[in-house]
C-alpha cells in the first residue's frame, strides 16, 4: 500500500504581518533564506498588497528579489488582493503560486479586502486564468471555513456553494482556513468529508489557527478526513490582523512535523536548518512583536 503524502507549507507571512514594529528587509531576506534551507514544499513569503493596509509587506517584492533560489525545492506562494498586487505578483519570477483570500463571511470579506464575497468572486476567474498562461498556480483560501465571530449565515453548505462556484471557475486548489481558531474537531471532519465527497479531484488544504493546546484535535481532523497540505509558522507566531481584536496564532510548523512523522510520513526536513530556523524566529518575533 502507497503510503499518503502531505505537503508541508510554512507561512512567513503570516507570522510577520500583524507585527507592530517594522523588520527591517535585510532581516526578513534573512529569516526567509534560513526557511529555504529547510525543506518545507511551500514557502508563503509574502503578500502583494497595500502598504496602507498591511505595511509590514510593503517590501515584498525587493525581499523576494534578494533570495537565493539556487539550492532549495521550495516553492513560493503569495497572497494577492487587488488587481494591482496579483499583477506585480503574477510578473515576479520568483513566485510559483498566487492565493487570493476569499471568505464565508460577508463581514470577514469586507473587512480583509473591502469588497463583497460576489465582488471577490468576479475577480477570481480572470485571475485564475491568467495564473495558468503565466505557469503560476492559483489558489483560494476559504477564510471562516468553519464558522465565524460575527453573526454571518455560515453551513456547510454555504462552503459548498462556494466550493462549486469556485470549481466552475477552475479553480482546484482551496485551503479551508480557521481565521480566529472557533473550529472544532466534528466540525472540520464534517467539512472536509462533504467537500471531498462532493469534489473528490480537489486540491485540498488546511490553513489552521488555534492554541497550541488544543490544536492537535483539529488537526487530526483534517489529515484523517481528506486534507492533503496543511500550513503552519514556526514557534505558532502570527495571526491575522483584520480578524478580531485578539489575534489567534498559527498552528506552530513543528507541531504538523511531529504529528505527520508519527503518522509515519517521510518529510524532507533537514534538521540542522530547521533548529537554525527556530533560533532567528525567537529572536526576530520577540524583538519586534
Amino acid at each position: 500500500m502507497t503510503q499518503k503524502q502531505y505537503r508541508l507549507v510554512e507561512c512567513p507571512r503570516d507570522a510577520m504581518q500583524g507585527l507592530r514594529h517594522w523588520v527591517p528587509t535585510e532581516e526578513k531576506i534573512a529569516y526567509l533564506q534560513a526557511l529555504l534551507e529547510v525543506g518545507f514544499d511551500v514557502l508563503d513569503a509574502c503578500s502583494f498588497v497595500s502598504p496602507k493596509a498591511i505595511p509590514q509587506m510593503k517590501d515584498s517584492s525587493e525581499v523576494l528579489s534578494a533570495l537565493d533560489y539556487s539550492k532549495t525545492a521550495t516553492r513560493i506562494s503569495v497572497v494577492v488582493a487587488n488587481d494591482q498586487g496579483y499583477a506585480d505578483a503574477l510578473l515576479h519570477s520568483a513566485v510559483h503560486r498566487i492565493g487570493f483570500p476569499l471568505s464565508v463571511s460577508e463581514t470577514f470579506q469586507q473587512r480583509n479586502t473591502h469588497r463583497s464575497i460576489q465582488e471577490a468572486m468576479d475577480m477570481i476567474k480572470p485571475w485564475s486564468a491568467m495564473a495558468e498562461s503565466a505557469g503560476k498556480d492559483f489558489m483560494v483560501y476559504l477564510s471562516m471555513g468553519f464558522g465565524n465571530p460575527y453573526g454571518d449565515p455560515y453551513s456547510v453548505e454555504n462552503v459548498l456553494v462556494l466550493v462549486q462556484n469556485l470549481v466552475e471557475m477552475g479553480v482546484e486548489d482551496i485551503a479551508l482556513s480557521d481565521t480566529v481558531g472557533l473550529a472544532l474537531p466534528h466540525e472540520i471532519e464534517a467539512v472536509y468529508q462533504a467537500v471531498r465527497e462532493q469534489y473528490p479531484g480537489m486540491n485540498l488544504g488546511l490553513h489552521l489557527h488555534a492554541h497550541p493546546s488544543r490544536a492537535e484535535g483539529k488537526m487530526l481532523a483534517a489529515l484523517d478526513s481528506g486534507c492533503e497540505w496543511v500550513e503552519g509558522a514556526l514557534l505558532g507566531y502570527g495571526g491575522c490582523p483584520m480578524a478580531n481584536d485578539e489575534m489567534v496564532g498559527n498552528i506552530p510548523s513543528e507541531l504538523w512535523i511531529q504529528l505527520l512523522q508519527s503518522k509515519g510520513i517521510k518529510l524532507k526536513i533537514n534538521q540542522e536548518a530547521l533548529h537554525r530556523a527556530q533560533w532567528m524566529a525567537t529572536g526576530l518575533f520577540s524583538k519586534y512583536h
